[in-house]
Order: C-alpha cells, then structure tokens, then sequence
C-alpha cells in the first residue's frame, strides 16, 4: 500500500462525495483524484520525472494543493511541502539541498518564484494555473485506471524543520509513516466517512498535512478548506454552511473564537489544539462558551506528526494526553533509562510514525535517534495514569503561531548585517501568537547600530514571522565564565523590562 492507491482506494469507494469545501465550491473524489492523475501524467510527460525525484510544493492553501501532492506522489516521487512564508533566499536553500529542480506554485507566488529562478536558473516552475483540464467523460474511467508502484518504506515526503545549527532539516517521512499516522489519529479521533474536518492552518504544515488532508480523504471524509479566517464570522459561517464536524487549529485561533461574536451552537463535535502548549485558561474558557470537547495534542514533523492526543472520554488540562494508537512514548535520562511516573526527562518517541531520518544528514540523524526512540527535545514526564506532560524544551527553540523558530537562524542573519558584534535572540510571551522572537546585539567598536536598518536588514533576508519585534542595543551581552551568552540572563531583564 501507499499514499497514492490509499486516496484512490477512497475515491472509488466514494466517488461522487464532496471531498473538498472551498466557499460556495465543492469538488467530489472524483474530480480530486481524476486531476491528481492529470497532474501525474503531465509531470511525467513534460517533466521526465522518475520514481524518488523531489518535487517541491509552494503554494497558499487552495484546492489544487491536493492534486499537487497526490500527482507527485502517483509518479512515485517525493513531495516537499516548501512553507510559502518564506523569501526567496530560504526557499532556495531547501530547494538546493534537496535536488529539487521542479516546483508546484501559483500566480500569487509569481514574483518570489522569478527571484528564485535567480538563484536557481535550472528552476522550472508548474503552475497550478497551466494543470491540464479533463473532460467530464474522462474522470470516472481515470480513477479505475490508477496505478502506483512505491511500498510502505519509499519515501513520499520531505518536510523541513527549522534547526538548532540555524539550517532546515528535511524530515524523511515514508509512505507507511504516514499511512500509520492516519490510522492511529483515525482510531484515537473515532474519525469516519461522515467527518468534515476544517482546514486553516497552512496546509505545508505537517499537523495539516497529515490531519487536515490525508486523514479525512482517507477515511472519506470532506476538506472544508478556509479562504479567510478574518474576520471570525468568515470561519463561523464556512463551518456552519459545510457542516463542518472537527476543528483542528492552534491555541491563538481558540482564544479569538471565544473572544469573538459567534453563536455557542456550532455543528462542530470535536476542536482539536496542536502545534503549541494549550494555555489553561483557554482550555477552561472554551469549555464555559462552547458545548463540544477541546483536546490538547502534540506531535512533531519527524513523528509524521502526531504523538498524542488526550481521549475524547477524559482530558486533563495541561496534559498533552496518552499516546495515540501504536505508538510508544518514554521519558528517559540522558543514557537512555526509561524513568519512573512523575520523574522528569526527556520524552521520546517510537512506533511506525516515527520518521526515517534526515535527508543527508547522518550525523543529525544520530543525534536525534536512539536506537529506535526519537528524542523530541522536549523535556516532561508521565503521571500514574499514563498521562504526559511537557514542561520545558531541551532545545533552544520558539513557537511562533505553532511554527518552529530557531534562535541560531535568526543570529546567524543578525551578525552578516555590519557592524554587530555580538547576537542573541530569545522568545517573549504574544497572547496573540504565543511566542515572538526579541534580539539583542552589541556594536563593534565605534559603530552605531540603527534598528530599524537591522530590522529591515533581517526582513529581506527571513520570513515576517522570524522577524524579531524589537532590537535591544546593549554595550555588551552577559556571558557565563566559558564566553557563553547568558540567555537566562536576558530572558529576565526582558520581563523586567516588559520588553
């Protein structure tokens, strides 16, 4: 089995069901998988693309991304979801890293797709624009015809993580890592073919990828796929016109619907937080205006994503659940015992999910797995009845709006700008989007930093959302004994200073 037969499998079975919402628009199996076969068929004959070639996807959420996805996957190649927030310079690291000479985009992207073919002159482009179009008489007999030769352990997706050493990592995410991921949110969400789940969050994100597009098209399920979150009553009234029954989003999103002038009644069964911490006060918040279940969950990109949720029978606030069906979470110490309920480690993860490695990276590859356990970097422990819970982060890290942002990334952009002598960046709390990145930097001897210059420096060179909101000129950044910046130390003169 793989991917591919998987969601041809589902078209067949439901063949004149909605797939996917998108407004007033409904497209059935039929037609996704029919385009999704044209796409395969146009990669291969104008493209000359063979099995385990990487194919990027950069592109805004829109429908044509599931044609996009299954078409690259029917030829037996590798998707790569690219993050469209990015500029040119950070997609094209991606792009040169993993061989990809082919991109998926739009005419919205047009202008940063001409600067990568700057960069990257052997660049050919797909728009969604140019897919072939089928005639009506063509769908039904195209979807008989699938065929798909990749098994469970060829590789179907590259998706990139930001990284400690300040370059993304392409997490190798088999056919049957996401195939098992499937199954198990599948039996833990109690998810099945009358399920519309809603999609809005971007879908080059792995927890969408996974639950917001395979899960449902899978199961046969619908894709309500959200133009515009702003204002609320847009999302509120796509819910409600679809019939929309599990909401998977971020903390932030849930803030503003309870915030928001919307009615208590929704057709919603089941909201779903993932991709940051659940504050309490949201949890508790929710469940006073709205008459359906919030369950906290956690995953990470190389666990396909999804690790655990907490059961729809009883959650605990604070508490990222149990693990989801066939996969085995641990807390261990730095040799590898696996500790005892209550006792603090670091939690790691293992089961079918769990990713292949790096893309050539066999040194990072070692780092992060120990044996058959990934270790997730995140530091916590389990109580006496099997729940988890996280309660730092072994790895310098944010969470902006659910998204990994890596302080070294962003120092290593600060120091190319003249003049720095010295960067450091830490996270500060954004009730909006959870955590904001705040740098600070001294000047090399007789320079005069300005920064909004820096500012603007680091903006042309990272995406918005790594753009740090505020420069801190000091004379000097505080360092331990050994010369290491005291990050501690300016993480409390940032709350002293309401930074």
């Amino acid at each position: 089995m793989n991917l591919a037969l998987a969601f041809a499998d589902s078209a067949e079975k439901n063949s004149s069901k909605p797939a996917l919402f998108w407004g007033d628009a409904e497209f059935s199996y039929t037609q996704l998988w029919a385009q999704s076969l044209a796409v395969a068929e146009f990669l291969k004959s104008e493209f000359s693309l063979k099995p385990g070639d990487r194919v990027g996807i950069w592109l805004k959420n829109c429908p044509q991304f599931v044609p996009a996805l299954f078409g690259i996957l029917q030829v037996g190649c590798v998707a790569t979801p690219i993050n469209n927030f990015l500029k040119p310079d950070e997609t094209n690291y991606i792009l040169a890293d993993a061989e990809i000479d082919l991109i998926i985009s739009d005419e919205s992207m047009a202008d940063n797709v001409a600067k990568l073919r700057e960069l990257r002159p052997c660049l050919k482009c797909l728009r969604v624009e140019d897919f072939p179009q089928l005639r009506p008489t063509d769908q039904v007999s195209r979807v008989l015809t699938a065929q798909a030769t990749c098994i469970e352990s060829d590789l179907a997706v590259l998706i990139y993580t930001s990284g400690t050493t300040g370059r993304p990592k392409g997490a190798m995410l088999s056919h049957g890592n996401l195939l098992h991921n499937v199954e198990s949110c599948r039996r833990v969400l109690q998810a099945v073919g009358d399920d519309r789940i809603v999609l809005l969050l971007p879908m080059f994100h792995s927890f969408m990828l996974c639950v917001g597009v395979l899960l449902p098209l899978l199961v046969g399920g619908s894709i309500v796929l959200i133009k515009s979150v702003h204002p609320p009553k847009n999302l509120v009234q796509d819910i409600i016109h679809s019939h929309a029954t599990i909401l998977p989003a971020v903390p932030q999103l849930f803030r503003t619907l309870m915030h928001a002038s919307i009615p208590a009644e929704l057709p919603l069964r089941l909201c779903i937080s993932g991709a940051a911490p659940l504050p309490h006060e949201i949890s508790r918040e929710f469940s006073e205006k709205f008459a359906m279940p919030l369950l906290e969950g956690y995953g990470l990109s190389e666990a396909s994503p999804v690790v655990s949720f907490n059961p729809l029978d009883r959650q605990k606030p604070g508490s990222i659940g149990k693990p989801i069906y066939d996969v085995e979470v641990s807390i261990q110490d730095d040799a590898g015992k696996i500790l005892a309920p209550m006792e603090t480690g670091e939690v790691c993860v293992r089961g079918g999910n769990v990713m292949q490695g790096y893309w050539k990276q066999p040194a990072e590859t070692a780092r992060t797995m120990r044996g058959d356990w990934l270790l997730t970097g995140d530091i916590g422990h389990c109580d006496d009845e099997g729940y988890f819970f996280i309660t730092d982060r072994k790895k310098d890290m944010l969470l902006v709006n659910g998204i990994n942002v890596y302080p070294r990334e962003i120092e290593e952009v600060i120091y190319q700008f003249p003049g720095v002598r010295e960067a450091a960046v830490i996270g500060v709390p954004s009730a909006r989007k959870g955590e904001l990145p705040l740098a600070f930097v001294s000047a090399k001897e007789g320079v005069m930093l300005d920064e909004k210059t820096l500012l603007q420096f680091v903006r042309e060179k990272l995406a918005d959302y790594k753009v740090p909101k505020k420069v801190v000129v000091l004379s000097a950044l505080p360092r331990n004994p050994t010369g290491k910046i005291l990050k501690t130390a300016l993480r409390e003169m940032a709350q002293h200073s309401n930074l």
